[in-house]
């Protein structure tokens, strides 16, 4: 009942939203700038380094990325949510300034790398929004480690593979993603020549996981919003929707025109989304 109260309210305010002129849903607007920490380091956890950095005060909010990405990309997120949390963003493994090890990825590898991460931090409980591969690790988390997780904010995830659309490596938007990432990669990485064989290594799990049956959706029991953009590149609409129709009692949220970048293609949009679900607004 209160997450249905929680949708009929979001509907109406977005219902209201004002029109933007162009097709928003089709840029790349810039990846932000860093933002300086209140306090930034790394962790040596779970067999690598985790590069990790925290901003304001209150209830614990980690920000998970997406693949071939990293931190500077919450960067319109930090000021808003930090004002009512404290926020924890951190690079995955192999990802931003964060190393890996010659372990194979997966999903439940990374979604340890997390809970690493929170027992370095001293932290016993957080909420979690993430993108794309950062939504499927928190719904790895609630299904491996929900005692450790409160509320989660999944955008633009899958939890089969046969969820991502076909050749959308080849979507104009999505290939400059790709190719600014590269750049972002040889960049901010300890081992800056190393792409290629990263995206090798990262696209060889993408190609097999996730592989999550009905029966471990309707296990979960966290609280979980499933949100995505109306014109997302990579997953599949009908897709998402089955994901917040099989979890028990999640929420569904479809942001109007934009794609899987909505976070700084529309983050006004997307901020209040996260802070209605989190209960600040």
């Amino acid at each position: 009942m209160m997450m249905h109260r929680f949708l009929l309210a979001l509907v109406g305010v977005l219902a209201n939203w004002p029109a933007l002129a162009g097709e928003r849903w089709e840029t790349l607007p810039p990846t932000p700038a860093p933002i300086v920490a209140d306090r930034a380091g790394h962790a040596q956890v779970n067999g690598i380094s985790i590069y990790y950095a925290i901003y304001g005060h209150g209830s614990p909010v980690i920000f998970l990325h997406g693949g071939l990405a990293n931190t500077d990309y919450w960067g319109n997120q930090v000021a808003e949510v930090a004002a009512h949390h404290t926020v924890i963003l951190m690079d995955s493994r192999g990802h931003g300034r964060s190393t890996r090890d010659t372990r194979p990825y997966g999903y439940d590898l990374m979604a340890d790398d997390v809970v690493a991460l929170m027992d370095s931090l001293d932290i016993p409980k957080a909420d979690i929004v993430g993108w794309s591969d950062g939504g499927i690790l928190g719904i790895d988390l609630a299904m491996r480690h929900k005692e450790r997780i409160g509320k989660i904010f999944a955008f633009a995830a899958n939890t089969t593979v046969s969820g991502v659309k076909d050749g959308v490596e080849k979507n104009p938007t999505f290939a400059g993603y790709i190719e600014r990432a590269g750049r972002e990669y040889r960049t901010l990485s300890a081992t800056p020549g190393d792409y290629d064989a990263f995206v090798e290594q990262i696209s060889r799990m993408w190609a097999e996981q996730p592989n999550w049956s009905d029966a471990q959706l309707k296990a979960i029991d966290t609280p979980i919003l499933v949100v995505d953009g109306d014109h997302d590149e990579a997953i599949k609409r009908d897709h998402t929707e089955a994901i917040a129709a099989t979890i028990p009692h999640a929420g569904l949220l479809i942001l109007p025109n934009v794609s899987h970048f909505a976070f700084f293609q529309d983050p006004k949009q997307f901020n209040f989304a996260i802070l209605h679900f989190l209960g600040d607004e």
